[in-house]
Parts: structure tokens; sequence; C-alpha cells
């Protein structure tokens, strides 16, 4: 007998937690597609990983763009992101790989001015990173102070495809000099302050900080002398993408008196421009970089004055945006790059949790409850009616009809499939249909 009762008990105990994992899957699969689904969507928003490199085109050998990315490198490699530096020709050849999708480029060094109102929606500027001033150096007596005294000089204006040669030739033109009246020679950097050194050109352009090794050499080679732009002011009006500075005397060696005078220059902006699609971690992380670099004092600019987001002749990306308004992310500030981009990534998929999964942590049960009292109350009815028909005609059928009926009614809610926590509904039920059973009984007996 007891064999029975513990049989009996097992298979209750089997049959409540098969009735419990019915409700439960029927109601957490669709809930479960739900939250697989908003997940899917908040994964289309997110990114891929930035990769582990970065590709940027710089300039020609020993130049201010060149000097400046082997500067970055160190510093995006404490982050674990390569810096793979392409020499190029200059400015202009940097720009032409940017408009060349097959080329490979990231980013790139692009004079100011350079782009001649071309707008682009596959390229971004990340702003303007130094002051690159126009030099204009030459050997001689006479001093000069404005272009057109070069008519009939042998010029350096740099190779094919540097950012030196599109300034000059348009200076130059805006003086009525071509090639008819001069001789427009394709030299630059060394070469070309060599060949100023012995002889071989009477004047050198180049564009770049006064830290670059042309410069350099030229301020410091005996008999060579610095053009003093008297017509500064003018340029600056003709040509927006042009500033006037000004190198104060003795800015370069104060012990040597380098120079020995104030000197006007009309001057560019240094800009490095992305492909809109490079990712946005690593605009950030570049950003940061050419902060450390360019956010010293300097002989034209204040501290932190670069990088900032004026004089670009692209739009502005998103991030730079961002970065120039409230700097590095909260996260960078704090964590490692990878860690950073990890949970900024994270943060993403959290959305379908909190807009999702939270507020169906609360519904599902509610809606669980819902569906199994449903189950018990649709029976109430049935009883409802029941008790209605007896009410209004007690002799319609007789009392062990309408026992027989009620025994029916109770049997099939004893097989209603319920979990054991609601179980104490179903026990009100048959209580309620005992109180009516109690009624029938009562029926025809006497007082």
């Amino acid at each position: 007998m007891a064999a029975d009762r513990t049989s009996v008990r097992r298979r209750m105990r089997e049959r409540l937690r098969h009735l419990s994992l019915r409700d439960s899957l029927t109601l957490g699969l669709p809930a479960i597609a739900l939250v697989a689904g908003a997940f899917w969507l908040a994964a289309q928003f997110i990114r891929p990983a930035p990769p582990d490199y970065l590709v940027l085109s710089s300039g020609a050998e020993g130049g201010a763009y060149q000097m400046y990315a082997a500067r970055y490198k160190p510093i995006l490699e404490r982050d674990g992101i390569e810096l793979r530096e392409l020499p190029s020709a200059g400015a202009l050849e940097n720009l032409q790989r940017l408009y060349d999708p097959d080329s490979g480029v990231d980013v790139a060094f692009v004079q100011g001015g350079l782009a001649d109102g071309v707008n682009r929606d596959d390229l971004v500027s990340l702003g303007s990173f130094y002051v690159e001033p126009l030099w204009v150096f030459y050997r001689g007596k006479q001093t000069l102070d404005r272009l057109t005294q070069l008519k009939g000089k042998r010029i350096a204006i740099g190779p094919e495809g540097s950012g030196t040669r599109v300034l000059a030739l348009e200076l130059l033109r805006a003086n009525g000099i071509d090639e008819r009246n001069a001789r427009l020679l394709p030299l630059s950097g060394m070469e070309a302050v060599a060949a100023l050194r012995e002889g071989g050109v009477d004047v050198v352009f180049t564009v770049g900080p006064a830290q670059s090794s042309t410069v350099w050499a030229a301020l410091y080679t005996p008999g060579v002398r610095i053009m003093d732009f008297a017509q500064a002011e003018a340029y600056v009006r003709r040509f927006p993408y042009l500033s006037a500075v000004t190198l104060p005397r003795g800015g370069v060696d104060l012990e040597r008196d380098v120079p020995p005078h104030d000197v006007r220059l009309v001057a560019t902006m240094a800009t490095l421009v992305a492909r809109e699609s490079t990712h946005p971690a690593l605009i950030s992380l570049l950003l940061q970089a050419a902060s450390e670099v360019h956010g010293q004092p300097g002989l034209f600019q204040r501290p932190g004055e670069f990088p900032n987001a004026q004089q670009v002749d692209f739009p502005l990306s998103p991030e730079a945006d961002r970065y120039y308004k409230s700097g590095p992310s909260f996260l960078r500030r704090y964590l490692p790059f990878w860690a950073a981009v990890l949970v900024e990534r994270l943060i993403v998929l959290l959305i379908p949790v909190i807009a999702v999964l939270f507020p169906l942590m609360r519904v599902l049960p509610v809606i669980y409850a819902w569906r199994v009292r449903a189950r018990i109350y649709k029976w109430y009815g049935e009883l409802k009616f029941l008790e209605a028909e007896i009410e209004e005609n007690p002799a319609g059928a007789s009392r062990e009809d309408w026992l027989a009926r009620l025994d029916d009614l109770e049997e099939r809610v004893h097989n209603i499939p319920t979990p054991l926590m609601y179980t104490n509904q179903l026990y009100i039920l048959r209580e309620h249909i005992g109180l009516v059973r109690n009624r029938v009984l009562r029926i025809g007996a006497p007082s």
C-alpha cells in the first residue's frame, strides 16, 4: 500500500514538472526569440573591432610629414596599434592616394588649400595640426621682399606631387612668373639646399615647420637669406587658405640671432585627411597622439592651440568633432585602448537588455500567471451556468442527474494541467463545486 502511494506521488511530481516546463517553454521560447532579435538588430549598429594597424601616407624623405609620422608611431604602439607609413612626394600625392580606393591608405597629411574646393563624400578631415609657413630662401646681395623680383631666376619649387610645388606655382603665377620668364626646377629638401649653397639655383621654395631639416639647413647655410613677404596681408586676402605669420628675430636661435630681424611669412595649415571608412576608434587614438605631438608651444603657436577643427578643406569627421568638443571618451581616459573599445562595443549590446529583457522580466510572470489562471477561470463559467440552471428550474432534472453533471465537471477540473504553485486556485474551484453540490443535495431533502 505504501509502495502504491509512493508511486502515485512520483507520477504526480513528474506530471507537475512536465506542466510547469511546458508553460515555461510556451512563453520562454518567444521571449528568447524576441531578445535574440533585439541583439541581432543592435549588432547591426556595432562596428567591427578596429584593426591593429593604421596606414598613413606621409611625405618626402627627411620632410616634416615623415618627422611627425615617426613621432606618432611610438605613441600608437603604446596602445597596440602599428602605424604603417608610406613615403610620398608630398601632399598632392597623398591626396591622390586618398582619392584612389585601391591605395590602401587610411589617413594622410594634406596641405591646406590643396583640395581647391573639391569635396568628396568618402573623405573627412581630422582638423588642422600645425602651421606650415612658405619659406623662400635665396642668395645674393639684393634684398628680396616680393615674388615679382624672382623673374629670370632659377627657382626650386619641388617635385611633381608635392604641396610646395602647387603653392609655389600658384603664387608665382599671381605675380606673372612662369616657365617663360624663370627656370622652374623640381628640386626639394636637402638636394635643393645643396643646390642653393653650390650656386645651382638662385631661390628655393619649401613649405614646412621651422623644425624640418630643409628649413633648418637653409637657415644655417652661410650666405642664404629668408625672403620677407612685404605683401603678406595681400596674399591672405587673395588666398583664403593662407594666413600671415611672423618669424620673430632670434626665434630660431637667440645666441646666433637667427633670423637677424623679424620676417613676415605666409603660411598654410597642415591637416590630416582620412577615409570616411576609417575606424572611429583609430581616429580618436590618432588625435590623442597628435595632441601629444602638436600641443606644445612653438614659433607660430600657443600651447594647446593644435590640433583644432579650424581651416579644414573637407567635412570634419564626426569622431574628430566629438574629440575637439570633449576630448577622449570617459572610458579611454581610464582604460587601456583595447579595453575601452571592447566596453564601448558591449554597451551597444546592452541596449536590448535594457529595452527588451528588463520589461520582459516584469511582464512574463504576469502573462504566465494569467495563462495558468485562465485555464481554471473558464471552468467557473461552466459552474456558474450549471448553478443558474439549477436555481431557475430545480425540477428540470433529478438530483442524481445534477450530481452526475457536477461530478463530471469536477473530474474535468481535476485534470486541468496546473503548475504546483497555482494548485491552490484549483482547490478553491473544487471547493466551490462542493458548495453547488451541497445545494443540490438539499433539493427535495426534508426540512
